[in-house]
């Protein structure tokens, strides 16, 4: 399967929505679905004795993590401790799909929800104690500097002993080039969406085992774009 390039997601995804139907609500839905599947498929049972923690932004990547979360709670992992950080505030997201999301997550008592404007001590403990985080901060238009409260984040998940899964593409790794901004999540398994980002390919160290996802995109949505 050929890699792509993040403008050339960001095109497939707006031809699926808009050309064909296939809304980005249900691309999201499947790739958070994928993410909390590939989580299942390695730890199965396990799961329900894990400290499992999404760190998340106000984009997209956020909102995969959202909806992994939820899933996750749907399988053996109803018993695990499921806790969702959100760096920004719930007004901040930036897209409807994301934003719905969030809203299903606000009326769930199975998962703790944590909102991280500063890196609090409640923070800090949930990602040390982790046994699995989702980095769900940054996605493919990651631009600029990473800033406190994030760029912390960033060393203490590295730091953490937990197992790292990326949505999409580790958070500070270009998806293009491959190239590190000054930090990056060392993910032990990256889980990217319909086709493989280049720069997922030219750096190893960062991404961990790659996984595609398919999230519902119908080829169609592909024409004059590949």
């Amino acid at each position: 399967m050929n890699s792509i390039t993040s403008d050339q997601m960001y095109r497939i995804e707006d031809n699926s929505h808009n050309l064909i139907g296939m809304r980005r609500v249900y691309m999201m839905e499947n790739a958070g679905h994928g993410i909390a599947d590939f989580i299942v498929s390695k730890f199965k049972t396990r799961l329900k004795d894990k400290k499992i923690v999404a760190v998340c932004g106000t984009g997209n990547n956020g909102g995969d993590g959202f909806v992994a979360s939820r899933h996750l709670t749907c399988y053996y992992a109803a018993a695990a401790d499921i806790t969702v950080i959100l760096f920004g505030l719930p007004s901040s997201i930036r897209s409807e799909e994301a934003h719905i999301n969030w809203k299903i997550l606000e009326k769930m008592d199975s998962i703790k929800i944590i909102l991280g404007k500063e890196l609090s001590e409640d923070i800090k403990t949930k990602i040390i104690k982790a046994d699995i985080i989702i980095d769900g901060i940054f996605g493919t238009g990651i631009k600029g500097e990473i800033r406190y409260p994030i760029s912390h984040a960033v060393d203490l998940i590295n730091s953490s002993r937990a197992y790292i899964v990326s949505v999409d593409v580790p958070s500070g790794l270009d998806p293009n080039t491959g190239v590190v901004h000054e930090k990056c999540v060392k993910a032990d398994a990256t889980v990217t969406f319909h086709r493989m980002k280049k720069g997922l390919l030219k750096n190893k160290k960062y991404t961990g085992i790659l996984r595609i996802e398919c999230i519902g995109i119908p080829p169609e949505a592909e024409r004059g774009v590949i």
